[in-house]
């Protein structure tokens, strides 16, 4: 994902530069050009390509709380430690 992401954006400022140094172009033009080509299409992408990750958080999130809303600590990897017994 993240590899995509720098080509494209290797790839719009090149045409930014390109524009810049152009005869006929000029900054105005390579701005808008890594804006419309760079900046807005790559953060349409991230966001999208991240949606997964946000909703796994958000569920492991909501899951540590609901098992938290007892007052016990939730189990560990080991499954948690049983109490110790004490004797009257």
């Amino acid at each position: 994902m993240y590899l995509v992401a720098i080509a494209w954006g290797y790839v719009a400022l090149m045409m930014a530069a390109a524009e810049a140094l152009s005869p006929q172009g000029s900054i105005f033009g390579a701005l808008v050009t890594l804006l419309l080509y760079g900046v807005l299409p790559l953060s349409l992408l991230m966001y999208i390509l991240g949606t997964p990750g946000r909703k796994r958080r958000r569920r492991a999130e909501a899951a540590s709380a609901q098992a938290d809303a007892g007052g016990h600590a939730a189990p560990g990897p080991a499954g948690g430690l049983a109490a110790e017994r004490e004797e009257p």
